[in-house]
């Protein structure tokens, strides 16, 4: 066995430094061209030379996502792009098409190249086919059990990589077609409208306006609409299986959804790496990821297959509890204040929680305010609004997050 490496998302610069703050070992990115995000932020190639040496600093690898599935004039601008990323210094890119990864490896052979789940990595055989052919590593499947990944890891010497945590698409490893059919955005060029998330009711051709249920429900039925990933409580399992990457799923979510998560997973692999003799699952792990909006949480292929239990009919809402409410800029000892960037409104009187990118959260009451010119305040409406309040203690740090229950 090995330590495995957190990989996280970062959907833009900040999440970038959100992720590496808050404890991962490596992030993965896009750009502006070639990736499956469309609707992320995705890094221009400032961002990305900034990213990239903020997360080489810490000690944390980048890897760039170049996984469409690409028709001919896609290919046009493949080569100096990668050149681009090559001269960046990334540490490995993630493809799933057969042709750019046979164009990169003939001008690139120093790349690590990643073959992304796209590429639907379901058994031993293709992880073979891939490590003969020149990859480093694969992104296994979502549609894996614990016993599968096992058994390619025995047959096998190439990195594994596996998902962990975050949404599901409901198509073999996100090759979905239903959003191009249904709305002309097409999911393998990055441009998913996530059709599996919609409520579907039956209309017969001679009836219209009559809607009859999917489902034995009035209200009709989201037939696609499975429940989010969550392993945290299968780690030790994920790393006696021999996977060597644990990633989290998300780079549209936001910096705190981010934070929590890869908090969370940080704190569960080190603790279980630190003594797997005498470790024992935390239910406070558990109770931070229902703190982030999420989807309530399945195991999804882990053990068996997905049946009802492992879907919601009745609507693709998000859990939401919390609010994330502001950032800590920085700690002034003279005053034993915070300086805290808004990012909801928040007031005086309000219950919050203070969650530092190392530690447990502290619970904290705010009982003043002031804004940048001095001033008290009772609210901090506007968006991004600098305040000042009084601190729990000296240790807070830059970049704990503030949050509030619902």
């Amino acid at each position: 066995m090995q330590k495995p490496e957190l990989l996280a998302p970062a959907g833009n610069l900040e999440k970038l430094y959100t992720a590496v703050r808050f404890g991962a070992d490596a992030v993965y990115l896009g750009g502006k061209d070639f990736g499956l995000r469309a609707g992320a932020g995705n890094f221009s190639h400032k961002e990305m030379a900034q990213g990239i040496r903020f997360a080489h600093d810490q000690g944390v690898k980048v890897y760039v996502t170049v996984n469409i599935f690409a028709h001919n004039q896609d290919l046009e601008g493949l080569i100096p792009y990668i050149e681009t990323l090559d001269a960046l210094k990334i540490d490995g890119i993630l493809v799933s098409d057969p042709g750019i990864f046979r164009l990169i490896r003939e001008r690139f052979p120093q790349l690590a190249i990643h073959i992304s789940t796209q590429a639907n990595n379901t058994n031993w055989a293709t992880a073979l086919f891939w490590q003969e052919m020149g990859a480093k590593r694969i992104v296994l499947a979502r549609e894996l059990s614990i016993q599968e990944i096992r058994e390619i890891r025995d047959k096998t010497t190439l990195e594994l990589e596996a998902f962990v945590h975050g949404a599901m698409c409901i198509s073999y490893s996100g090759r979905c077609l239903l959003s191009n059919y249904l709305t002309g955005r097409d999911s393998n060029q990055g441009d998913c409208a996530h059709p599996c998330r919609w409520n579907y009711r039956l209309m017969e051709e001679k009836r219209p306006g009559e809607y009859f249920p999917v489902e034995e429900d009035e209200r009709g039925a989201y037939v696609f609409n499975s429940k989010d990933l969550c392993l945290v409580e299968q780690i030790p399992a994920l790393i006696k299986a021999g996977v060597h990457s644990l990633k989290i799923e998300g780079r549209m979510k936001s910096s705190y959804y981010l934070a929590t998560v890869v908090k969370v997973y940080r704190e569960v692999i080190d603790a279980y790496w630190k003594d797997s003799v005498q470790f024992s699952f935390d239910k406070g792990w558990l109770e931070e990821l229902g703190k982030v909006s999420h989807r309530h949480y399945t195991q999804g292929f882990a053990f068996k297959k997905p049946d009802a239990e492992d879907h919601r009919y009745e609507t693709s809402a998000y859990v939401r509890s919390y609010d994330f409410i502001g950032q800590v800029l920085e700690y002034l000892p003279e005053t034993g204040e915070m300086r805290v960037e808004q990012r909801n409104r928040m007031s005086v009187g309000d219950k919050i929680e203070i969650l530092p990118p190392q530690g447990d959260f502290i619970s904290w009451e705010i009982r003043e305010m002031k804004n940048d010119q001095g001033e008290s305040i009772r609210h901090a409406p506007h968006p991004q609004q600098i305040v000042t309040m009084a601190a729990p203690t000296q240790k807070i740090p830059p970049y704990a997050l503030i949050r509030r229950a619902h």
